[in-house]
């Protein structure tokens, strides 16, 4: 199991630690950094500005949003970041949800997301592969656009600047069991957003089919520190929000994926306080078995204990959220 350092996106303003930690990371053997976007900073320029100040650690977006750009100009974006980095570029994409998507990206959800997914993965490829001219006849991304409201002069076209690499990794961020089996069968990597290593089944039915060498990379929030309860509250911070505010009442696929793995009353408490302006209740209500099952948080030989259950499952690459040096460089020693 690789470790790789996940930097999130901005909060208020940029993070001076940022580089200083991916260039630790990088140190100390870790295998990735990534970088994410939601409604603020994006992940790509970020990631162009770690890559400058490193020289061997791979970059990923984790996740970049397919609703912020077409399918091909996320395909540019990566093309031209693998070359400036020597190789290095890792594309990871997400579908994101209806609030995002409509509210901040001013499209439509889609009414069918796995074909829309299915469709945008398929021209990153013929761009990446520049077999040929990119062509589909998809219901979502249409190449050329063959639409009412077009002018019918669109010409196909295929990459002026040729890719470093055809198969430049593409990993997407899905949760729907649905949404993940196509996962396996589509990209060469899965981002889960919480993963339980003391829960497999939650996503067994929908890994029936991994093959060699496709990749399971999950991000945890990890801390070494003696007090377990004080180290978890950033984590029942990130749920609180997640689970309470990245959604419709009606259709949150943070609360939804919670729900699947065991604590489905509980998720729906975190939203009613959430969405009543009761936030900081909201945060408290995140069950703490629930917390500590999806992080790695405590005494360095309680970590130690827990990142074997991580290594006996699936997962390829664990991606820390963590911005403590320290806790990078104990995992690093762990996991040597």
């Amino acid at each position: 199991m690789r470790l790789g350092l996940a930097l999130g996106y901005w909060g208020r303003g940029p993070s001076a630690d940022h580089v200083p930690l991916a260039q630790e990371a990088e140190r100390l053997g870790y295998h990735s950094v990534w970088t994410a976007e939601s409604w603020g900073s994006d992940a790509f320029t970020p990631l162009a500005w770690i890559a400058a100040r490193t020289s061997r650690i791979q970059l990923g977006t984790a996740v970049a949003q397919m609703a912020a750009r077409s399918p091909t100009t996320t395909a540019m974006h990566a093309l031209t970041l693998d070359h400036l980095s020597g190789g290095r570029m890792m594309l990871g994409l997400g579908l994101s949800g209806p609030q995002v998507v409509e509210g901040w990206y001013g499209r439509p959800f889609p009414k069918s997301p796995l074909t829309a997914t299915r469709e945008y993965v398929d021209v990153v490829r013929q761009v990446l592969r520049r077999e040929g001219p990119v062509e589909l006849d998809g219901r979502f991304h249409s190449h050329p656009y063959r639409g009412a409201d077009g002018t019918g002069l669109g010409k196909a076209l295929r990459p002026i600047t040729h890719p470093l690499r055809a198969e430049l990794p593409v990993l997407l961020g899905a949760e729907g069991p649905k949404n993940i089996a196509q996962t396996t069968r589509i990209a060469d990597g899965w981002l889960p957003l919480y993963w339980s290593p003391t829960r497999p089944q939650a996503y067994e039915a929908s890994l029936a089919d991994l093959q060699e060498g496709f990749l399971v990379a999950p991000m945890a929030r990890a801390r070494v520190c003696d007090d377990i309860a004080e180290g978890l509250l950033p984590v029942k911070a990130m749920l609180g929000f997640y689970i309470g505010g990245m959604g419709h009442a009606a259709r949150n696929f943070h609360a939804d994926l919670m729900a699947r793995m065991g604590y489905e009353e509980e998720a729906r408490r975190i939203q009613e306080l959430f969405l009543a302006g009761r936030r900081q209740e909201a945060v408290l209500a995140v069950p703490d078995a629930f917390a500590d099952e999806i992080s790695l948080v405590g005494p360095r030989e309680r970590i130690a204990e827990r990142l074997e259950l991580w290594r006996k499952g699936p997962v390829t690459d664990l991606l820390v959220l963590s911005p403590d040096p320290h806790t990078l460089r104990v995992l690093a020693e762990l996991n040597s």
